[in-house]
């Protein structure tokens, strides 16, 4: 569970990539130390947690209560933001008290100090875009507008794509134990709405629509986040209760295949007989054979592969086995 060696960014930031704020936000939001999902179907249910926890913490109602409000939408954003810097170490504190009944705490340090400091990260963006806005609000100068302006806009991107990065690894709480971050989306989702179920604070839009979408969100996070445990108890063996050290290691990623030829199977075993003899004569002799062919007797006219002449002729290049001295008894 420690942090992995390497940058937060993990490398992947570059200096071109400074001008696109949803890449910076990529890249600081979902740092290089929060583990993978263990398989697509978590994935899948962690995007529709997003979108349905984006409906409480952003407060969409606002829209239908009178039109979008973007300073309204700030401190929405704002109160949510003081929300998570109390509610989050809360939960994860009485989640610690739990788990050191069955385990030690100290190994799960470095994992929340990395988390706290996501947090805190991601709580300063939020304040820093509330003082461009009202900078740009309270000010008449147009060098100050322009480019205070061009700098909110900037961050305004950087934080709603933060906002989607740590809503989705909830702080990169994931590190300290698989299923602490559907828990503390649960718990937030319900302590956002519970005030304003508890005031009477529906914001104009009537009892029924109220209703609706304040405790939408957090009825469909809690129905979301249970499904999501659910599977890594029952595919995983990953329990809230249990301690992080006792999960069995989690499988990781099937490794790349080394690259094939370029054509055909990359799998195939090369084809053909491993037992066939090399091509060719294996008894023949190796080339360039030593061996010379019988050289025709001088004087006998045969020449080996032309015809002509007797190899075996009498006389001084005749028969090589006549002795000497000795004529044949026959004469044609």
């Amino acid at each position: 569970m420690a942090r992995p060696s390497g940058r937060w960014t993990g490398g992947t930031l570059t200096a071109r990539d400074i001008l696109r704020p949803h890449k910076v936000a990529d890249a600081v939001f979902h740092p290089a130390w929060i583990p993978p999902s263990l398989d697509p179907s978590i994935d899948r249910l962690k995007r529709i947690r997003v979108i349905a926890g984006g409906v409480a913490s952003i407060g969409v109602y606002t829209v239908f209560a009178g039109g979008f409000d973007f300073t309204e939408l700030l401190e929405n954003a704002l109160t949510a933001s003081a929300a998570l810097l109390v509610l989050t170490p809360v939960t994860v504190g009485v989640m610690l008290l739990v788990w050191r009944r069955t385990g030690p705490l100290r190994q799960l340090r470095t994992p929340l100090l990395n988390s706290l400091a996501l947090l805190l990260l991601f709580i300063g963006s939020v304040v820093a875009l509330a003082l461009f806005v009202q900078t740009v609000n309270a000010t008449h100068n147009p060098l100050v507008i322009i480019g205070v302006g061009i700098t909110m806009m900037w961050m305004l991107g950087f934080v709603a794509r933060g906002a989607f990065r740590v809503t989705g690894n909830f702080f990169g709480t994931g590190a300290v134990h698989r299923c602490l971050p559907a828990l503390l989306a649960t718990v937030t989702t319900w302590l956002v709405a519970i005030p304003d179920l508890v005031t009477g604070d529906l914001h104009g839009l009537g009892l029924t629509l109220g209703v609706v979408f304040i405790l939408g969100a957090p009825v469909t996070v809690t129905g979301i986040a249970l499904l999501e445990t659910g599977r890594l108890r029952r595919r995983y063996g990953i329990r809230l209760g249990a301690h992080p050290a006792g999960h069995a290691p989690a499988p990781g990623r099937v490794p790349p295949m080394p690259p094939g030829p370029p054509s055909g199977h990359p799998h195939v075993p090369p084809q053909g007989n491993p037992f066939a003899p090399p091509p060719g004569n294996p008894y023949g002799p190796p080339p360039g054979a030593p061996c010379v062919p019988p050289q025709p007797h001088p004087g006998s006219g045969f020449v080996p592969g032309q015809g002509g002449g007797n190899p075996y002729a009498p006389g001084p290049g005749g028969n090589p086995y006549t002795p000497p001295g000795l004529q044949p008894p026959y004469r044609p």
